[in-house]
């Protein structure tokens, strides 16, 4: 298959991973983060840390929208299914994301109308279909996933369909990337940036992070040998002293984005003053909201919902393993009581979170390693 086998050729792979290994400066450490989601699930697919010298750590970094939701939020999208004429939609990972009082999951086995959508056009749908009812949708991702909302609304005002409305958690990827650099307690060489935010974004976004931060920073894409060349790509920077932003990814990514779905986002949102990130705290101008134009459409603005600040569960160490600070091996809960099938973090929730990507595909060769 076109543009899959030959990233996963094994002959390749292993010349890649020997010119890492030659461009590994003796006595030095590298740690090197990788932000998207979907990469920290492909490097344990893969196993691609084992071919890596052990002087190169991979850092899991904030990149999985599920993983970055505050409980709070979810308990707001819940407190709307008390109300008999609502219809809470949304993703298959926000599902079984706990909020104070079970998962969204677990609020539809006890009775409230909860259902699975592929995407917001199928809440349009039933929106259609049911117009005594008020459908919610319960809109999450990065710049990703934030055009077809913005579609979606659009759709919705030229149809006038009035018994839509999205509860909007989308939250944008630089600003994420910044307060990491911020963080005192950080120690970064570099970044393997998101592939599928930059399919929207472009790689101009992330300049800041050469030019204020001195670090090289290069989009990747998702298969085995993007990720390994996406590393040979930050080595040669780094051994050369640059910092610049590179797209190994520009088979898909184009430097400037994509224009529709950039003025899609637009047209339809705004930056919030700030937002709450799971394990981050609260960032400015990190995350969307619904312009007055489509306000009608904004489930922020039409209910009343308890906005009630949660923190995690004391025991769940989400915030460190989200900031690089702890592996997800390390955590106390980790493969004990929170697993896959009852996950108390939102780490373990989502495929992309480094927390399930481990314990789907890592904890054997941990346990190898212990004996």
């Amino acid at each position: 298959m076109r543009f899959v086998d030959e990233f996963r050729d094994p002959e390749l792979i292993r010349s890649t991973a020997e010119e890492i290994a030659r461009l590994v400066e003796p006595g030095r450490t590298y740690r090197l983060m990788e932000v998207c989601g979907g990469h920290t699930h492909a490097i344990y697919r893969f196993a691609l840390a084992d071919l890596l010298p052990a002087s190169i750590e991979l850092i899991h970094g904030p990149g999985c929208p599920v993983c970055v939701l505050p409980m709070g939020r979810v308990d707001d999208a819940l407190s709307l299914t008390t109300r008999p004429d609502v219809i809470l939609t949304t993703f298959g990972d926000v599902m079984r994301v706990p909020g104070c009082h079970g998962s969204p999951l677990e609020h539809r086995a006890r009775g409230a109308d909860i259902r699975m959508v592929y995407s917001p056009l199928d809440a349009l749908r039933l929106a259609i279909e049911n117009p005594e009812r008020e459908v919610v949708f319960f809109a999450i991702g990065f710049e990703t996933t934030a055009p077809s909302t913005a579609l979606t609304l659009r759709q919705a005002r030229a149809r006038n369909v009035t018994n839509l409305s999205v509860f909007c958690n989308h939250v944008t990827i630089v600003p994420a990337i910044r307060a990491i650099l911020d963080s005192p307690d950080m120690r970064l060489d570099g970044f393997i940036g998101p592939g599928h935010v930059s399919t929207v974004i472009g790689g101009r976004p992330y300049v800041f992070v050469a030019r204020e931060f001195g670090k090289p920073l290069v989009v990747a894409g998702f298969e085995p040998l993007d990720l390994l060349q996406s590393i040979v790509m930050i080595l040669r920077q780094l051994r050369d002293g640059r910092a610049e932003i590179e797209n190994q990814y520009d088979r898909v990514v184009p430097w400037e984005g994509n224009g529709p779905a950039l003025t899609a986002i637009a047209d339809v949102f705004e930056l919030r003053p700030y937002f709450e990130w799971r394990g981050l705290g609260f960032i400015s101008q990190s995350a969307l909201r619904i312009r007055d134009a489509y306000a009608a459409w904004d489930a922020e603005r039409r209910f009343a919902m308890p906005g009630v600040r949660v923190t995690d569960p004391k025991a769940a160490q989400c915030g460190e393993v989200l900031k690089g600070v702890l592996k997800p091996s390390q955590c106390k809960l980790f493969g004990r009581e929170c697993t896959p099938e009852r996950p108390i973090g939102a780490l373990m929730v989502s495929s992309e979170g480094a927390c399930a990507a481990h314990y789907s595909y890592a904890r054997r060769q941990d346990a190898v390693a212990a004996s």
